[in-house]
């Protein structure tokens, strides 16, 4: 696979400092524009629930160090990109993961902007990142329809429309995992989620309160290699799942590709195919089984590129400015123009 030329205008000698908030761990890297992380530059830490603001603070202090520990002699830090779990508040630079209670509208962007002054610091939802990484540099290269979904923890994902990626109002557009795939009637309002069906650790819950004895992922990749009716089942559900989900997006964006990535999308050698065949099978019209469904192109290293991919987005026209001028159409600057 050919790497693309670097962007426009960015020196070669710069590099990003790429940071990705996930629901259990942290990670930082240095990406180099063309995307590929310089060597060594890789961090990660652990966090949790019972993490607060403090102790995340310093969690980012330290990937911070490590990671510009690694910039290499006569390189500098062009920008900073930040990929986090959601939801975030991408005109704010807050962030409010909900595997971390804590941090509810944490201001990761003015936190990262004081420890690396003087560059600009750029904030989206790692389903986004993810979307980006794949479209400039993975499985979804040259399409200009695609969805990027991670099979995980968690589900999420991010949209690249017309070549563009999608943000859309305030940063979360691509929280696929909380569409429901199934009817809400009253009480837990996670039920019917894609993501309470279909992520790991559920899978591995509705597997267990039908009989299996196995405890993790890994467990049930085992069982279903081997043939076991309730771990062949539960994975098959999780897939068909997926399937649903992906005919509904292609429903109503007309996909050229969709990526599977996340570890639970290894539960199984045919999950991928598992889920394409049920998205064809329930799709309505016959343009929404047209797109190809495909594992991701980029290991498990998607979320920091797409992160380090984020910090050299070219903004155009700032979010802010938009938002402003749909509430005060009569400003100056907007004097005798119809708005967007």
């Amino acid at each position: 696979m050919t790497s693309p030329a670097p962007r426009r205008g960015v020196d070669d000698a710069e590099v990003v400092l790429a940071i990705d908030i996930g629901g259990t761990k942290v990670s930082a890297a240095l990406v180099a524009p063309e995307g590929r992380i310089i060597e060594g530059s890789k961090a990660r830490r652990a966090t949790g629930r019972d993490l607060n603001c403090e102790g995340f603070t310093a969690v980012i202090d330290d990937l911070i160090r490590e990671a510009l520990q690694s910039l290499p002699v006569g390189r500098s830090i062009r920008a900073v990109g930040i990929g986090s779990a959601g939801p975030v508040e991408r005109s704010a630079g807050c962030v409010s993961p909900v595997n971390l209670p804590a941090l509810k509208a944490f201001p990761i962007r003015d936190v990262v902007a004081t420890r690396v002054p003087g560059v600009p610091v750029r904030l989206a939802l790692d389903g986004t990142c993810i979307a980006l990484a794949e479209h400039r540099l993975g499985a979804a290269r040259g399409a200009r329809n695609s969805l990027s979904m991670v099979v995980s923890t968690g589900i999420g994902g991010g949209f690249v429309i017309e070549g563009r990626v999608a943000h859309g109002s305030t940063g979360n557009a691509g929280h696929i995992g909380q569409t429901r795939i199934e009817p809400w009637e009253g009480g837990d309002p996670h039920h019917g989620t894609l993501e309470a069906i279909a992520s790991g650790p559920n899978t591995v819950a509705w597997a267990r309160a039908r009989g299996w004895h196995g405890s993790s992922g890994e467990d049930l990749a085992i069982a279903y290699s081997a043939g076991d009716r309730i771990a062949r089942e539960a994975v098959t559900r999780s897939a068909r799942a997926v399937g649903q989900a992906i005919a509904n997006a292609c429903t109503l964006l007309d996909l050229d590709v969709v990526v599977l990535a996340g570890g639970f999308v290894d539960v199984a050698e045919d999950y991928t195919a598992i889920a394409q065949d049920h998205a064809r099978e329930v799709a309505l019209l016959p343009y929404a089984r047209e797109a190809l469904v495909i594992g991701t192109g980029l290991d498990g290293d998607g979320p920091i590129l797409g992160a380090g991919l984020v910090g050299l987005l070219d903004e155009g026209q700032s979010h802010d400015e938009f938002r402003r001028r749909r509430r005060d159409p009569a400003s100056p600057s907007d004097k005798g123009r119809d708005l967007p």
